[in-house]
């Protein structure tokens, strides 16, 4: 090549069902959705815990710790090194968070596919817009109950 020509930026990673993600913002993006899961802990190859429970927040602040007790997992990127995107035996996709020898495997126990059913969840700009609109009506009211007519 020569000085001339500018390299060819490589194209973005394309991950299809399986494989290893290890940006925190493309690892959040594929959690967000999942709801409520059965989760497997486990540190060099043992089992220390698992159970079921829903995600409740997925963040990435190196100053705050990954929590899960109570039925409630409270996910920090920041916590794992990369994430294994794959499926179990009976093809169900699992989560794989990894730092070194501590694994946390999370397979999902509802699907952003399910419509309307009791785990259903809002949708956070719409939920966002409506509280825009009530706040903004409150105020409406205010300014309403400040005139002198």
């Amino acid at each position: 090549m020569n000085k001339s020509q500018s390299p060819q930026p490589l194209p973005a990673p394309c991950i299809i069902d399986s494989g290893i993600i290890v940006n925190k913002e493309d690892m959040r993006r594929l959690l967000n959705d999942i709801g409520r899961v059965h989760y497997l802990h486990t540190l060099d190859g043992f089992i220390q815990s698992e159970g079921e429970g829903w995600i409740m927040e997925i963040f990435a602040d190196a100053t705050q710790a990954t929590l899960v007790a109570n039925h409630s997992l409270y996910l920090n990127l920041q916590s794992f090194d990369y994430l294994i995107l794959d499926s179990d035996d009976q093809a169900q996709t699992c989560f794989e968070l990894v730092q070194e020898n501590r694994h946390l495997r999370l397979t999902p126990l509802s699907s952003p596919l399910q419509e309307d059913g009791p785990n259903s969840y809002l949708d956070v700009e719409a939920l966002e817009a409506m509280v825009t609109q009530v706040l903004s009506a409150q105020w409406d009211v205010q300014l309403d109950d400040d005139c002198a007519f």
